[in-house]
């Protein structure tokens, strides 16, 4: 049986961890890295895409890869219950003409009792910025 640690129900320090975890995996710009926190038929909004199981997740995730350059996220709880998790994201990008651009969205997670992420909703909106206005 397939499982992602830490496990619901969460704690402070589990939702936390999980949290974590989450960050270091979509930093490392590896969509079937990324793709294994997620069962095989996870349900995503992000934005205004709707994306089912793992195979659309990694589809979705080289593609946005491949245009958002120099990737750099940030993850913050917001709030958990025993299987959810809210959390609030920023993260910087360059497209290929080296416009940078920050996004900020709020993401709610609910998990199988595996630990595996079963529905993903995102909010996201982008703000151009100066390269000089970087800081993560």
């Amino acid at each position: 049986m397939e499982q992602k640690f830490p496990l619901p129900p969460f704690t402070y320090e589990t939702a936390i961890k999980k949290v974590q975890l989450a960050e270091e995996a979509w930093n490392s710009q590896d969509p079937h890295r990324v793709s294994l926190a997620y069962t095989v038929d996870s349900e995503w909004r992000n934005r205004s895409s709707f994306i089912n199981g793992r195979a659309q997740i990694v589809e979705f995730l080289t593609a946005k890869w491949q245009k958002e350059l120099d990737y750099k996220l940030k993850k913050e709880l917001w709030a958990f219950t025993d299987n959810r998790i809210a959390v609030r994201f920023e993260y910087e990008y360059r497209n290929a003409d080296g416009d940078w651009f920050r996004a900020y969205g709020n993401e709610n997670w609910d998990f199988d009792d595996n630990g595996l992420m079963q529905l993903r909703f995102a909010s996201i909106n982008d703000v151009p910025i100066k390269e000089s206005e970087r800081y993560l």
